[in-house]
């Protein structure tokens, strides 16, 4: 019996299959008598029974010997006729083949049972959602067609399918460098925020996937970060961090490779046992949704904003400490213009803000100086070793929230070329130092930046005052501080009759704390309550500061500026600490009477809601040299693109006074 006798007059063919295996099979066919007709048959070869033969079975059993055969599937992985529930209906996919490290999961289907290819297309793709399977074939025996579930709502074409020995990614082949993220990434006034893209996937997976999503989302940026950087230093090299079409299993087992090689890199981080937790299914989700986001850039904000929203969640907003919006930050830069030879911290530090934005104005300088561009990917590329002496020796940061410290290490760590000045200490409570640095699992990730920090004590017999040139902070305002021990150790502690205050809020022993790092001549730049500048209550405060300090200026901020986490209106104190002693060369020499600069932010930044206000000319968004957008502020000129601000009228006022740091 001849098998096209058995297709004739139906939609199936046989082209697709050798002579060889054509001949093979009708060797195998025998012939039943079944109520005077002769009908055809033979046995299954995954079923192990003897089956009746039609066009579609037939095609399904040649199929079926190609996929034992040639493609090495063992019968164990591959069943036939296989339910699949649609709600209430259950029907029946053609072929599947298992997951050999999950053999309930699907990972091929086969469907045969449209033999038209948009009909039988259709129902695979019903097929691949309900099961999750990532890979399709359609065929006809004349035709085939195989499918990369890249997504639930987009199959890509493949060339194959993978033998049992391969991977998908073996298939596919895809070549995916940093060149080609750059090229996808860079449709930026189309794309969805990294932030956005974090609740997305939160929505869809992460809040019911019983894990800790500040700890598993910063695990997967944190091993992007690492991949996007080997491959910047290398542009052959391909991108590991990209779900192309291996089992669950195999990508998991890819990603955590990728993670400990990060480890290894940027150690302080994570511990060196830490594994992603997310559940295989998880990951092969979270890592599609963010392998096409580009998260280095010229200023890393993209991956800021998410680390705000996701410790906002955890801790940071209890303690009344929000990040300072970007454009903020760069405007303290400006006015306080760090130098390469000061020694720079920030005392509150967040996700280190302030002094990685203080890090790229020095390096761009350094850059200048050598002649050399920065480009919008400048955080990535090798740098000067100036640039790198600069993050290891000079930058510092200290925060107590243990989840801001790991961030902002993160990003100092791949500022510093695996250098970080980043420490887990209570400002306020120095007292207790000694107690927590003989720690030894704090040793093993602090002592070298707390080896080096010690350098800057103006004494060595404790940790009040230091010898910093610049100070930038944006300390917490919710909570009084209650311990008698802790406030006895500060003048603003205390009452005019020298009695203890009973609490004193936290900003206000800040203020104190902050000073005291400063050496004379040292400036900085502090994000307060308005009313510690206008309520009479606080005279005593303003009084104790133009005491310490020529106060340089103090801008207000927009009631916006810290939404959606805090409606309190702010303002930016810029101070100079004194040079008590008169001598020439003194940057800061006492005087009786001098000019202050005082501005208030007119455009907001941010709408009520708390969303950025994006800058647009004739319906577009208007982006800078970066191709990043641009918030619509008025605190400082953008790369020439937008007027004149708040920064550019204090650095005239500056010169025009003097100031020691623009002289």
């Amino acid at each position: 019996m001849s098998l096209e006798q058995i297709i004739k007059d139906s939609n199936y063919n046989l082209d697709l299959f050798t002579e060889a295996e054509r001949d093979a099979f009708e060797a195998a066919i025998v012939t039943r008598e079944v109520k005077g007709k002769s009908t055809y048959h033979v046995k299954c070869l995954i079923r192990d029974k003897e089956i009746r033969l039609k066009p579609e079975e037939v095609v399904r059993q040649l199929y079926l010997g190609r996929l034992l055969n040639e493609y090495g599937y063992p019968k164990q992985r591959i069943a036939v006729e296989h339910p699949v529930k649609f709600g209430a209906e259950t029907r029946f996919a053609d072929i599947v083949i298992f997951d050999k490290d999950h053999p309930t999961s699907a990972y091929i289907l086969v469907e045969l049972k449209k033999p038209k290819f948009k009909d039988g297309k259709d129902q695979l793709k019903s097929y691949c959602h309900a099961t999750g399977s990532p890979i399709g074939v359609w065929t006809n025996g004349g035709q085939v067609s195989f499918f990369h579930r890249k997504d639930p709502n987009h199959f890509e074409e493949i060339t194959d399918i993978p033998s049992a020995h391969q991977t998908l990614a073996d298939i596919i082949s895809e070549r995916f460098t940093i060149d080609d993220l750059i090229k996808v990434d860079r449709d930026s006034t189309k794309k969805m925020s990294l932030k956005n893209k974090v609740l997305d996937m939160e929505d869809e997976v992460l809040a019911n996937a019983g894990v800790d999503v500040f700890e598993e989302v910063f695990k997967l940026i944190f091993t992007k970060l690492y991949d996007e950087l080997e491959g910047w230093r290398n542009h052959k090299r391909l991108l590991e961090f990209r779900n192309t079409g291996q089992t669950e299993a195999e990508l998991y087992r890819k990603v955590q490779e990728l993670f400990d090689r990060a480890k290894r890199k940027w150690p302080g981080v994570f511990s060196d046992d830490a594994k992603i937790s997310l559940s295989r299914s998880h990951l092969a989700v979270c890592v599609s949704s963010l392998q096409n986001y580009k998260l280095f850039n010229s200023n890393l904000d993209v991956i800021d904003e998410a680390f705000e929203y996701l410790i906002n969640k955890s801790s940071k907003g209890e303690k009344g400490q929000y990040f300072t919006p970007r454009y903020v930050i760069d405007m303290c830069v400006k006015m306080l213009n760090p130098k390469e030879d000061e020694f720079l911290i920030d005392t509150a530090a967040g996700s280190a803000g302030f002094t990685v934005h203080s890090m790229f104005k020095v390096w761009r300088d350094i850059l200048a100086d050598e002649g050399l561009d920065a480009s919008h990917l400048f955080t990535m590329e090798r740098k000067p070793p100036r640039c790198e002496d600069y993050v290891k020796e000079r930058v510092f940061a200290i925060d107590f929230d243990e989840k801001s410290v790991r961030v902002a290490r993160t990003l100092n760590l791949i500022a510093g070329d695996g250098q970080s000045n980043v420490l887990h200490l209570n400002t306020l409570d120095f007292d207790r130092w000694d107690e927590v640095t003989s720690q030894e699992d704090w040793r093993d990730t602090y002592n070298e930046g707390f080896r080096r920090f010690k350098r800057l004590r103006r004494t060595r017999d404790g940790y009040k005052e230091f010898g910093f040139d610049v100070l930038m902070a944006n300390p917490p305002f919710a909570g009084d501080i209650k311990e008698q021990r802790m406030i006895a150790r500060y003048e603003l502690g205390h009452k005019a009759n020298g009695r203890l205050e009973s609490n004193v809020g936290r900003d206000i022993l800040f203020i104190e704390r902050n000073l005291d790092f400063l050496k004379p001549g040292g400036r900085m730049a502090i994000v307060l309550p308005q009313g510690r500048f206008n309520n009479s209550s606080d005279k005593r405060i303003r009084e104790y500061i133009a005491a310490r300090c020529r106060i340089l200026a103090v801008v207000g901020l927009h009631g916006n500026t810290f939404k959606p986490h805090t409606g309190t209106k702010t303002s930016v104190l810029l101070v100079q600490k004194w040079n008590d002693d008169a001598a020439a060369g003194a940057l800061c020499p006492r005087v009786a009477d001098y000019n202050i600069f005082f501005a208030t932010q007119r455009k907001p930044g941010k709408d009520n809601s708390g969303d950025k206000i994006e800058l647009m000319r004739d319906g577009q968004h208007v982006l800078d040299r970066h191709d990043h957008r641009i918030v619509e502020h008025d605190l400082f000129n953008h790369d020439g693109l937008t007027e004149d601000g708040i920064a550019e009228a204090f650095i005239e006022f500056a010169k025009k006074e003097r100031l020691s740091f623009f002289v």
